[in-house]
């Protein structure tokens, strides 16, 4: 799909979004827009593949047959369904009833039918509990198909989610049936949803600019990233991560099987759903990944608290972007804890460190992680500093980027990405100063194409460039007391011009001699008027 095709659909999307929402927020319409959607992506890929599958069995409806052929076909070989049904978990990895398929819904909106809300209830939760061989509870937990948002009654309600879905059936018809758009539609409306959403859509989106930077870095070599990327990603982890854009962008960068496994945990139950529905939207099977809903501070996903070596997880690839600050509890328990042990706990005003260092132990030896942070985790003292020092000591802090300010719908202050290594080669930390290059936007400031190339490339090939990029030694890092202020490092004032002021001088001089004789000249011209003659000096 085109640049230009995905925004047309989006804005088609987003109109009837914003037409059909009423008095309801953006945050609450949004669960029933990417539901919708959602469902139909999963339809459509049910059905093509039930129509190769049956081949000359699929039936061809009369013209007056409003019912899906798959309806047909079910109620015409009850006996047949079973073994269909065990084809298509092996090909598909989940099946729909033909009642809860996209085409039929539609119908049943299309004609008013009193009945509808009811059936998608039903639909949902057979899509939760036995559609995939991996049952996703909750899956749609927090669609209120009853709210009183939608209507007063329960005919109300029906109502508008015909007149919904209806508009979204009519709004996709008028494009490519290839089911892959749906997906980058999926992505467009969440952010487009985060716009309208101010300062909570930090819970649930990262800007694709800042995600296609981090994706493309972790998915470089770790040891040698001019050789460029890895063939294969072991697993790749992000443990705040919203509504999984960032583990889709790395898995883009992969391509579809450069990667065993894709693990995140996010917090936010709703954020949380977005994320398991966006894994399955851009084709991603269900045994391929695994999102824990839980929390990464206190790691209660028992995935991660394994203490056997032989077991731990380890992956090449971790990308993050956690809330900025964070205000948290770190306790005695927590401080004996196997991720902070070693290095300390963060403060309880900011568990910015607690983050990065959760993200950190699981890290492979041969992996690369990327984190946004504020950048007050480049210079703040106390224990963070402590932190920090250790990390620098030990040769795990690689590069340190600095973004412009105002990328994010959430916040506008500027953030840094810092790249940390279990083993890295150079004895130095490449510093990027990239707040000063960036296209300014109405609302938020925008990185485009060529910046992303140009800080990627530098972290690549390792390259210096003055007022933009420099290697640091770790005796000039030690000598500033491990304080990593970026603008210590890498400045972007222009220096003032030194002046000769000799130079300066013989022009006075010479100036003063033109003014001198232009005025004598001058003067010539004045006495043969019989004018009186100008001074001179």
């Amino acid at each position: 799909m085109t640049k230009e095709e995905l925004s047309q659909l989006g804005k088609t999307l987003w109109a009837i979004a914003d037409d059909l929402r009423g008095a309801m927020n953006a945050d609450d319409f949004r669960d029933y827009m990417l539901s919708f959607l959602f469902l139909r992506y999963l339809s459509d890929n049910y059905e093509a593949a039930a129509k190769k599958e049956l081949g000359p069995d699929y039936p061809k409806l009369q013209e007056d047959d409003r019912r899906t052929p798959l309806a047909v076909w079910y109620a015409a070989n009850t006996e047949d369904i079973p073994d269909l049904e065990k084809q298509m978990r092996r090909k598909m990895h989940y099946v729909i009833h033909p009642d809860y398929l996209w085409s039929s819904i539609y119908e049943r909106a299309r004609t008013q039918d009193a009945e509808l809300l009811q059936t998608l209830q039903r639909g949902f939760k057979y899509i939760e509990n036995e559609s995939f061989a991996s049952a996703f509870q909750g899956l749609f937990s927090e669609l209120n198909l009853h709210s009183e948002k939608l209507g007063r009654t329960p005919v109300d309600r029906n109502k508008k989610l015909c007149a919904i879905i209806t508009k979204v059936a009519e709004g996709i018809a008028q494009f490519s049936t290839d089911s892959d758009i749906l997906g980058d539609a999926y992505e467009y409306l969440i952010g487009q949803f985060a716009a309208g959403s101010g300062k909570k859509a930090g819970e649930f989106y990262t800007p694709q600019s800042l995600s296609t930077i981090l994706s493309r870095i972790v998915t470089l070599d770790s040891q040698e990233p001019a050789t460029g990327k890895k063939r294969k990603l072991s697993c790749v982890l992000d443990f705040a991560c919203g509504s999984g854009s960032l583990l889709l962008n790395v898995r883009k960068q992969m391509g579809t099987h450069g990667i065993g496994m894709i693990y995140g945990q996010e917090k936010n139950i709703t954020t949380y759903n977005l994320a398991r529905m966006n894994m399955l939207l851009h084709g991603v099977k269900d045994s391929g990944f695994q999102i824990h809903h839980g929390d990464s501070l206190i790691n209660d996903w028992d995935m991660l608290s394994e203490m056997n070596p032989a077991k731990k997880v380890k992956c090449d690839a971790i990308v993050a972007n956690p809330p900025f600050s964070y205000r948290w509890e770190p306790n005695e328990a927590l401080g004996e804890d196997f991720r902070f042990k070693s290095h300390g706990l963060a403060p309880k005003s900011a568990a910015d460190f607690a983050f990065l260092l959760h993200g950190f132990h699981f890290l492979s030896d041969e992996g690369t992680m990327a984190i946004i942070l504020p950048h007050g985790v480049l210079f703040r003292g106390g224990v963070e500093s402590r932190i920090r020092t250790k990390l620098l000591k030990d040769g795990h802090i690689d590069t340190v980027i600095g973004l412009p300010a105002n990328l994010f719908f959430s916040t506008g202050i500027p953030v840094c990405i810092l790249v940390l290594k279990k083993c890295k080669k150079p004895d130095d930390v490449l510093f990027i100063n990239a707040s000063e290059y960036f296209e300014k936007g109405k609302r938020q400031n925008q990185l485009l194409p060529e910046h992303i190339d140009n800080i990627v490339e530098t972290y690549q090939y390792r390259k210096e460039e003055e007022r933009y990029a420099r290697r640091v030694e770790m005796a000039e890092i030690e000598k500033n007391d491990y304080n990593l202020n970026i603008s210590r490092y890498v400045s972007t004032a222009m220096s003032e011009q030194q002046i000769d002021l000799g130079a300066v001088n013989h022009k006075l001089v010479a100036l003063e001699e033109k003014i001198v004789a232009a005025t004598q000249k001058h003067n010539g011209f004045l006495e043969e008027l019989g004018l009186p003659p100008l001074p001179l000096g």
